[in-house]
């Protein structure tokens, strides 16, 4: 945090090893990171990269917390994203140092993508690209057919994705959120009105139903849907733990989770 206030001109960042460990630096974060701007007038463009995906690793190894970032989430303090490609990395990092004002920026960052064959981006899409705050489904032809809208974000798209080519669903879209905060609501407008005939809109999450985004997107997404539309949560259950302490059982809920999303 001193050294993004003190040079403007350079890309500092700070990584946990996992992301709940920035637990340890809330106080700093609540304090000085998402709110210096409004209580100082002083601007800073830290970026927070955070561990986050459940991948079996248990409790204090799966959530870097989004729901805490999202609920200090005003005013266009800070931009929160969780990116699921290394070309819209990249160009999120570019984007941080190249805009014309300094904002925090926290990165949900999960580890299983470093070795997913799947996550992988096109050479042109560094050199000609930029980065997009919502990803439409590139693989839809013909958006007159798709019944289902899931919305979802970061790693568990590469699951579903697997998912929906395996069982040869051909009704269903996958919509991924890349930046949280600020929410592009106008975005997101267009490309559900471009699906004229969606009945079904999920949100799918790997946390559990009480954390997660899905508070924080329920109402900005309800604003957005048609009276014929169902707004629907796909989530792990509630619970005080973000997540399960067996690696077997996490697995089986993430199975359940892609199914469940494919059936409601």
């Amino acid at each position: 945090y001193g050294y993004s206030t003190a040079d403007p001109l350079a890309l500092v960042l700070w990584e946990a090893q996992f992301g709940d460990f920035a637990n340890g630096a809330q106080v700093i974060i609540d304090n000085f990171i998402v709110a210096s701007y409004e209580k100082w007038g002083l601007p800073n463009s830290v970026v927070l990269l955070l561990p986050h995906g459940y991948e079996g690793q248990g409790p204090e190894h799966s959530s870097a917390r989004l729901e805490r970032f999202l609920i200090l989430c005003a005013e266009d303090n800070i931009q929160v994203c969780n990116v699921s490609t290394p070309s819209q990395y990249f160009h999120l990092l570019r984007r941080q140092i190249k805009q014309n004002f300094q904002k925090p920026l926290v990165i949900m960052t999960p580890k299983s993508m470093l070795r997913l064959p799947e996550a992988k981006s096109p050479k042109e899409n560094f050199i000609s690209c930029k980065f997009e705050e919502l990803l439409d489904d590139e693989i839809i032809q013909n958006k007159n057919v798709i019944k289902k809208f899931i919305l979802t974000s970061g790693k568990v798209f590469y699951d579903l994705a697997k998912y929906r080519i395996k069982n040869k669903i051909e009704d269903t879209a996958i919509i991924r959120i890349e930046q949280f905060y600020p929410f592009n609501k106008t975005k997101l407008n267009e490309i559900l009105k471009s699906y004229p005939n969606t009945e079904k809109v999920i949100w799918l999450q790997e946390e559990p139903k009480n954390m997660g985004a899905w508070n924080f997107l329920n109402v900005r997404i309800k604003e957005l849907l048609s009276e014929k539309q169902k707004l629907l949560c796909v989530s792990r259950p509630e619970g005080a733990s973000p997540a399960v302490g067996s690696g077997k059982l996490s697995n089986q809920q993430q199975v359940n989770l892609i199914k469940q999303a494919f059936s409601v």
